[in-house]
C-alpha cells in the first residue's frame, strides 16, 4: 500500500495550489481520505476529509478557500487550495483510513509568502 502526495510549492499569499493523493495497492475508492498539515514547531492539525460517500469536511481556517475531492477511477484525492495566506505554510499530509486501518504519504511542502 502507498499513498504519494504531489503538488506542494512556493506560492504569494492569494494565490493557489491544488494537491494530490495517489493511492496504491488498496480499494481506494472505500477509503476515507484526510488532509492534515503541521507547521514548524506545531502540532499536525486537520484540514479536510473526503469519505467514501463523497461527504466532505473543512477546518474553519480553510473553509471557502479550500476544496477537497476525489476521483476513485485514478485513486486520486484533489485538495484544491485557494486564496492562500502565509499561515497555510506547512507539510501536508494525505491520510487514507478505513476503521483501523489507515495509511500516510510522506508529506508535500505548501509555503506560501507575503
Amino acid at each position: 500500500v502507498r499513498l504519494v502526495e504531489s503538488g506542494g510549492g512556493l506560492v504569494q499569499a492569494g494565490g493557489s495550489l491544488r494537491l494530490s493523493c495517489v493511492g496504491s495497492g488498496m480499494p481506494f475508492s472505500k477509503y476515507g481520505i484526510t488532509w492534515f498539515r503541521q507547521a514548524p514547531g506545531k502540532e499536525r492539525e486537520f484540514v479536510a476529509s473526503i469519505y467514501a460517500s463523497y461527504n466532505t469536511y473543512y477546518h474553519d481556517s480553510v473553509k471557502g478557500r479550500f476544496t477537497l475531492s476525489r476521483d476513485n477511477a485514478k485513486n486520486t484525492a484533489n485538495l484544491q487550495m485557494n486564496s492562500l495566506r502565509p499561515e497555510d505554510t506547512a507539510v501536508y499530509y494525505c491520510n487514507a483510513r478505513l476503521s483501523n486501518d489507515q495509511y500516510w504519504g510522506q508529506g508535500t511542502q505548501v509555503t506560501v509568502s507575503v
